[in-house]
């Protein structure tokens, strides 16, 4: 006989790493009764691979998912060992703030904040299969066989699904290692009709920081002066730790090479396909020979222990050559592994199955988010897991729906391209990926989505009343920089023209104009930007607007497009598979032809006549 829980939730979250706590917060704080139902709760938020947040187009999800009221950028601030800026060298479109963090704080942390969140209710269970009726999901059941009614359910499951744990020629059932993998509720997600595939992903060696000889490595610190990535952190952030560079050498290869054949990856073992921009080293090698050596970063684990991560040597060889093949390595000579690298297989969901929305196709009120989707990082799933949890409680209190444009956020850019093209590798986010890259800097984030995430109840009043006023600030500067001259010989030029001019920065401005210092360096810099780059952003925002007018035009979620007069067999199926919400997203769908929009479009336009004439 099934015993269900008295108590019937709004949304039921199942996996809190950082997709399901994100989603679980978000749910929470828009006043829906929630449940985080995790297999671990002291792995919550656990930073399974490199201790770090932010990086290249990272950042940029990490800013928007504080903007919108999520929680990853506030911890990430509060636990950060080190902060530093990447891509200072090039344009603003790419600079890219990333954190070094204290592995076990940020887990902390964010369990205080999951615990205390009202109307968030966290619990340890393994979740077995989901219960259905009629197409709709309306609960979970447990590998106790107790049962919880919620109006909807996401699934953030991480690399739990199916997962199995490769080192060397031994494999074992986890989804990190040393914890249980998800067998059943893998099995019953294919069984409701989601196509299912399988990934792979690794992790590297961390070593004993007492028997690193730092002596010769290259130090990496952080920066002195940053910017934080949480618009409610206050206090300054100071680097207290430092990273350090080494590389591998031809020794190293030859090590590896030589346990190649003990190795799952090129013994047959791993059938999932793995992370094409972070390849595990044995990738590295194998792939590009001619190289001689691989930059590798050590990186600090937390600042009450000494145990270091090797970034760049993710690896699921045999343990007696990882020990090798590290002490092979500058510096690491006389290192002790503390614990191994090893890889990871889980199954994904083939995200063209979702809605951009991230609620499935199959069974309504089922949303997916994080690795599931086929993603990696945790960048990737806490901005899926947003996105996810805003969507969950507007589809049980009736309220739309929420989704972002590629022209708004890289948000918009990473759920349009998973739902619309889907991915058969991990998914990782790059700044290539967003055509309007220079409209969607991370410096701006809160002005693109903050009055989403306070429309949601996500974020304070007087948060957004701070970026407001910020922006009207900014308005006033270069009102005075295009009003204010100064002499250049004979004649003059305003204080705009000067700042275009390489090599002139906005310290160089208020040199000129001291009065302009009151408005601070968070408003100027800003300003700095829209003006060295004002020609390039009105592009890019006359093109943002013609994205949004071919979006506009919406394709009937009805249409049965094996009716569609003239349509090729392959833009049939592809379109039934992906169901496109608009002209904008159809064109996107790979494979398709200028032909296929045409006819798609003239027969809509056609059954919009027709159903006007009636």
């Amino acid at each position: 006989m099934a015993i269900y829980y008295p108590k019937t939730y709004d949304v039921i979250v199942i996996g809190a790493g950082h997709a399901g706590c994100e989603a679980a917060l978000a749910a929470a704080r828009m006043g829906c009764s929630t449940l985080l139902l995790t297999l671990n709760i002291e792995s919550l938020a656990q930073m399974s691979c490199n201790p770090a947040v932010g990086g290249l187009a990272k950042a940029h999800l990490v800013k928007e998912i504080d903007a919108l009221g999520g929680e990853m950028g506030r911890i990430a601030d509060l636990t950060a060992l080190q902060m530093r800026m990447l891509n200072k060298s090039r344009g603003p479109a790419v600079w890219s703030l990333r954190s070094q963090n204290d592995r076990q704080l940020y887990r902390l942390h964010m369990r205080r904040v999951v615990e205390s969140q009202q109307h968030l209710d966290l619990r340890q269970a393994l979740v077995e299969s989901l219960l259905v009726e009629h197409r709709r999901v309306i609960g979970v059941e447990t590998e106790t066989g107790y049962r919880f009614r919620a109006g909807a359910v996401i699934v953030a499951t991480g690399t739990f699904l199916r997962g199995i744990i490769h080192i060397g020629l031994k494999s074992f059932a986890g989804g990190r290692n040393g914890e249980c993998a998800s067998m059943g509720l893998a099995e019953h997600l294919k069984i409701g009709g989601l196509d299912i595939g399988r990934l792979k992903t690794g992790t590297s060696p961390r070593i004993n920081g007492r028997s690193i000889d730092f002596e010769g490595l290259t130090p990496e610190g952080g920066d002195p002066d940053i910017e934080a990535f949480s618009y409610r952190t206050r206090e300054s952030i100071t680097s207290t730790a430092t990273c350090y560079i080494t590389r591998t050498n031809e020794r190293t290869h030859e090590i590896i090479r030589s346990g190649l054949d003990r190795s799952p990856l090129f013994t047959g073992r791993i059938e999932g396909v793995g992370p094409r921009y972070c390849p595990s080293i044995e990738d590295k090698v194998t792939r590009f020979p001619d190289r001689k050596s691989h930059m590798l970063f050590l990186e600090p684990e937390g600042a009450h222990t000494l145990e270091y991560y090797i970034s760049g040597l993710a690896t699921s060889l045999p343990e007696d050559i990882q020990i090798e093949l590290v002490r092979s390595i500058g510096g690491l000579e006389r290192a002790e592994i503390t614990r191994p690298g090893y890889a990871v297989e889980y199954d994904f969901v083939r995200p063209t199955d979702l809605y951009p929305t991230l609620e499935t196709k199959c069974i309504e009120g089922l949303f997916l988010a994080g690795q599931i989707n086929g993603t990696s990082g945790y960048e990737e799933a806490g901005a899926q897991g947003m996105i996810a949890g805003i969507n969950a409680v507007l589809k049980v209190t009736g309220g739309g729906e929420f989704v972002l444009d590629r022209s708004e956020a890289y948000t918009g850019v990473m759920i349009d391209d998973l739902v619309t093209c889907g991915t058969e590798e991990p998914y990782r986010m790059f700044t290539s990926r967003a055509e309007h890259r220079l409209i969607l800097r991370q410096d701006n984030a809160d002005e693109r989505l903050m009055e989403y995430g306070h429309r949601f109840g996500l974020v304070p009043a007087e948060a957004l009343a701070r970026v407001k006023q910020r922006v009207r600030a900014r308005d006033e500067v270069v009102s005075t920089l295009e009003r204010e001259r100064v002499k250049e010989g004979k004649d003059s030029v305003t204080l705009k023209h000067l700042l275009k001019r390489p090599g002139m920065d906005w310290k160089a401005v208020v040199a000129l104009v001291p009065s302009l210092g009151k408005y601070g360096p968070e408003v100027l810099s800003r300003v700095e930007i829209e003006v060295k780059y004002e020609g390039y952003i009105r592009r890019e925002v006359a093109w943002a607007r013609d994205l949004k007018r071919k979006e506009g035009k919406l394709i009937p979620g009805r249409l049965d497009y094996a009716s569609v007069p003239g349509l090729s067999l392959e833009a049939t199926e592809k379109f039934s598979r992906v169901r496109p919400r608009s002209i904008g997203q159809a064109a996107r769908v790979p494979g398709i032809t200028p032909a296929d929009i045409s006819t798609v479009l003239i027969h809509v336009e056609k059954e919009r006549r027709m159903s006007k004439d009636e």
